[in-house]
C-alpha cells in the first residue's frame, strides 16, 4: 500500500533555512520509510510568511481534488501573531482551515494532525523584544488551535516546549537566528511519524 501526505503551514513547515529533507515533513516520511511504510515524498503547501488567510488563499491555488491522502498536517499562526492580527479572526480561519485539512484526508480527522505554534520569542532573532509578551501570545494562540483541534476530534502534537528550549540550546535554530534546526524538526517528526505509524489505514 503506497501512502500519501499533505503537509499545510509556513516557514516552520516548508523549513525555511534548513535543507529540504530537513523540514519536519520530510523528516516524518523518511522515518515511516525507514519503519518499512512505502509512503511518497510530502506534498507541501507552505510559504514563509504566511497567515491563516494566506494559506488559505494558497490551498485554493492549489487545487486540490478530493480526499486523496492518507495522512494531513496543518500548523499555522505565528504570523498572525507575529503580524498584531486578532485572536477572534485566527480562531475563525483556523477552524476553516482545519476542516479543509479534514476534507483532504482519506480517513477522515482521525488522520489529521495539528501542531503547535512555536515560540520563535526564545531565539536570537527576538532579542530586543518583550519573549515573555510573545510567550503569551504564542500560548493564547495554541490554547485556541488545540481547543478547534479537540472540537473536531483530530490529533493535536505540542511542539512548543521544544522551541523554548531554544533559550539554552543555540543548536536547536537554524543559521537564520529565528527557525528550528533540523535538529529540533527531528524531534517533531518523531512524534508526527509515531502517530501516523499506528493509525489503521483504509485500502484505496
Amino acid at each position: 500500500m503506497h501512502l500519501t501526505y499533505l503537509a499545510l503551514g509556513d516557514s516552520y513547515t516548508i523549513g525555511e533555512s534548513v535543507p529540504a529533507n530537513e523540514n519536519f515533513p520530510a523528516q516524518t516520511v523518511q522515518m515511516l520509510q525507514n519503519a518499512g511504510f512505502s509512503i511518497d515524498l510530502p506534498e507541501i503547501i507552505a510559504v514563509t510568511g504566511w497567515t491563516t488567510d494566506e494559506l488559505d488563499a494558497g490551498i485554493k491555488a492549489a487545487e486540490i481534488q478530493g480526499n486523496q491522502y492518507d495522512f494531513v498536517s496543518l500548523l499555522i499562526g505565528v504570523n498572525n501573531q507575529y503580524r498584531g492580527r486578532s485572536l477572534d479572526e485566527y480562531a475563525s480561519q483556523f477552524t476553516d482551515l482545519l476542516r479543509q485539512a479534514i476534507g483532504f484526508s482519506r480517513n477522515g480527522p482521525s488522520h489529521v494532525v495539528v501542531l503547535s505554534i512555536p515560540d520563535w520569542g526564545v531565539t536570537p532573532f527576538a532579542a530586543d523584544r518583550d519573549a515573555a509578551q510573545i510567550a503569551s501570545e504564542i500560548d493564547a494562540f495554541n490554547a485556541a488551535n488545540k481547543r478547534i483541534a479537540a472540537d473536531f476530534q483530530v490529533h493535536y502534537i505540542d511542539i512548543t516546549p521544544f522551541t523554548r528550549e531554544a533559550v539554552n540550546d543555540p543548536t536547536l535554530v537554524a543559521t537564520d537566528g529565528l527557525h528550528p534546526s533540523g535538529k529540533d524538526y527531528q524531534r517533531w517528526a518523531k512524534l508526527v511519524s509515531q502517530l501516523y505509524a499506528r493509525l489503521p489505514l483504509t485500502d484505496k
